[in-house]
């Protein structure tokens, strides 16, 4: 967001305005359980199973020893004569153990009788769909199975940014190159699909367009909607209850991979925002019809009144369960979960909703979650959060992508229905995708740009929307910078969603206190990433110990009480997530990170500033709200429409003196 005009145009004339003398205005639930679900046994005790992992070690590997630290759990279980695991492991620059090389592509074979090496073939790229169908290719022509499991592992970015990033060649496996692999080796038969399970140890990956491209290949499929932690999938409690029933179906064998997965994050403090879910990928007919109906009620919408449309589906969509972040600070991933967006839509989409949510949960089978992803349904799907062109022409060349959200989000992002919309709306089968154009804005916000603060009768700080205005946004935050003089500097704090908001009548108004979030009593920059019921997750930007991380904090209502959850390590932009949530300790140095700029300089946009310097002893951390300390500070109000687009209201100066806060805004 660019504040600078802004803020020096109000700068220039708070110290000319009469003060009026304000008092400062004051401003558990229960761990998700586990449903109790007992699969019956589908196949004989002495059926054989083939498991197949691939491994693309990637900087896990290389910086940490994840994968090397996976197989050596797997090492933990004991396999009987009928149960194998067949390993290709390669991605990475730098391997942690004394089996697998590095400029290689290593196959091994994990049975009764422990590891054996294969062979070391010619260094592939894992990022590649041909490297992939090799390895189907090698499983199916050496060895006979019963019955089929394969477990992908490495980082994850959702449908549109795929996964197994080979470090060595910068390349991940986008959807379309995982499904074009396993058609090259296997028959699609969704009566008789040729994989039991179909799993993936990664981040973001229980998405309906996957779930899409392996309907015909498995029968189920085993993924987290949210990020997942380094420790990952268990894998020694995983394989073992394989190994002591062989007869369990991919459901019951899903569901002992969940098990395993939240036991192995609790013994780890990292399960408050997992996920983990199976799903029954017979059931994905039903749920495309579903999903597909969802798109069509919201394109019919869209072409009747869009603005109104998408800023209502915005807003909904800001409420609803989502992952990976999705905020400038921590970045844009674009993946919602289904079944919340359509519980917020019901009364904007009261047609297709409860149908979508009905076959979704006919779909899931068994899910795990965090205290901290309690809504999430177990799929996930893409939803353009970054309101940019690039994640879209992605999504819109995914094969098992829905057609109707193709056009839905063509339409939000471009401005104008793509010819294919019109056809879909006249209920005619299209089989080509949008393809890009100019865009035309139908968010055009330059109306909000230094809208009037006024003061109400308690000295809150509001602004009074048309409805009109109204029907441009999908959120509104609320801002605060901290201005220094005698530095000749302005520190931007960051947005939250602390705001007293009414829609229907247009009034947005403050709940400035004084206070602001600290950590170990040193202020910090806040973006706002998930504003559930129950809760609210916070990104907070610091260097830990030297290396650019986003720390990730959870607030609680009922306890009134925040939550250090761990801090991630900042990746570029449009790059995979970090899967390794680390956990603060004593001895760690923290660098406060903010944006800045000078008073008096050209500056054209705030930039990164390194501000305060601690290091934690062995006490806890401590992030709680405290008083902000006395000093001049702008307050206003940012606008954010369904693209992602922003404008600001004009700046309300504060000034903090002890307990007391002062405005120089006079009352209209």
């Amino acid at each position: 967001m660019n504040l600078h005009r802004y803020l020096k145009i109000f700068f220039a004339l708070i110290f000319v305005m009469s003060a009026i003398f304000i008092s400062g205005c004051d401003v558990e639930e229960d761990k998700p359980q586990k449903v109790s679900v007992n699969f019956a046994d589908t196949y004989n005790p002495n059926d054989t199973w083939l498991v197949y992992w691939y491994v693309c070690g990637s900087d896990l590997e290389s910086d940490g020893g994840a994968a090397s630290e996976d197989i050596q759990e797997l090492l933990g279980a004991k396999l009987p004569d009928n149960v194998k695991v067949l390993i290709q492991a390669g991605g990475a620059n730098e391997w942690h153990n004394a089996v697998i090389k590095s400029g290689q592509t290593n196959m091994l074979l994990y049975d009764k009788d422990g590891l054996h090496e294969l062979g070391a073939y010619e260094d592939a790229n894992m990022g590649d769909p041909s490297t992939l169908a090799g390895f189907l290719q090698y499983g199916k022509d050496n060895f006979q199975a019963d019955h089929k499991v394969f477990i992908f592992w490495d980082h994850g970015g959702g449908s549109a940014l795929g996964l197994c990033f080979d470090e060595r060649t910068q390349d991940p496996l986008n959807l379309n190159e995982i499904h074009d692999a396993f058609a090259a080796v296997y028959d699609n038969s969704p009566e008789n699909p040729p994989f039991e399970v179909v799993g993936f140890d990664t981040c973001l990956m229980a998405t309906y367009e996957l779930a899409n491209d392996l309907y015909g290949f498995s029968r189920y499929m085993v993924a987290s909607e949210e990020l997942e932690p380094g420790n990952g999938w268990e894998y020694t409690g995983m394989m073992t209850a394989l190994a002591e029933n062989p007869a369990m179906s991919g459901a019951g064998l899903g569901q002992k991979i969940c098990d395993s997965y939240y036991k192995g994050c609790e013994e780890t403090w990292s399960e408050d925002n997992i996920t983990l879910s199976v799903i029954d990928l017979s059931k994905m007919p039903q749920l495309r019809v579903a999903y597909e109906n969802f798109g069509l009620e919201a394109l019919k919408l869209s072409s009747q009144n869009p603005r109104q449309f998408f800023s209502n589906l915005g807003r909904h969509a800001q409420r609803a369960e989502n992952y990976g972040g999705n905020t400038r600070e921590s970045g844009y991933y674009d993946m919602i979960d289904l079944a919340d967006l359509a519980k917020k839509s019901q009364k904007l989409l009261p047609q297709t909703s409860a149908a979508l949510i009905e076959a979704v949960d006919e779909a899931v089978v068994y899910k795990v979650n965090g205290e901290y992803r309690d809504q999430g349904s177990g799929i996930s799907g893409f939803y353009p959060y970054d309101g940019g062109e690039a994640m879209l022409s992605v999504y819109s060349q995914i094969y098992s992508a829905p057609l109707p959200q193709k056009c839905l989000y063509y339409h939000l992002i471009y401005g104008f229905m793509p010819a294919e919309a019109e056809e879909l709306l006249k209920g005619a089968t299209i089989q080509q995708i949008p393809q890009p154009a100019q865009k035309q804005n139908i968010f055009d916000i330059a109306s909000l740009e230094d809208t009037k603060i006024k003061l109400d009768k308690n000295y809150n700080a509001f602004v009074k929307l048309t409805s009109e205005q109204v029907d441009l946004l999908s959120s509104v935050h609320c801002v605060l910078a901290y201005v220094d003089v005698e530095n000749d500097v302005i520190l931007y704090l960051g947005s939250d969603s602390n705001v007293d908001a009414d829609w229907e009548k247009g009034t947005f108004k403050d709940n400035f206190d004084g206070t602001w979030l600290m950590l170990n009593g040193y202020p910090v920059f806040i973006e706002v990433t998930a504003d559930e019921e129950n809760y609210t997750l916070y990104s907070v930007p610091i260097k830990l110990n030297g290396v650019r991380c986003n720390l990730e904090i959870a607030y609680k209502f009922k306890e009134k009480e925040y939550q250090i959850l761990g801090a991630r390590r900042k990746t570029s932009e449009k790059s995979m997530p970090d899967k390794n949530l680390i956990k603060l300790k004593a001895g760690d140095k923290i660098t406060t990170l903010h944006y800045g700029m000078t008073i008096s300089g050209d500056d054209t946009d705030f930039t990164e500033v390194e501000v305060d310097t601690f290091t934690l002893d062995e006490n806890p951390p401590v992030f709680k709200e405290e008083r902000i300390g006395d000093g001049e500070y702008l307050y206003c109000f940012e606008f954010v429409t369904p693209n992602n687009e922003t404008a600001t209201s004009e700046f309300v100066n504060f000034t903090i003196k002890g307990n007391d806060i002062f405005t120089n805004q006079l009352e209209d």
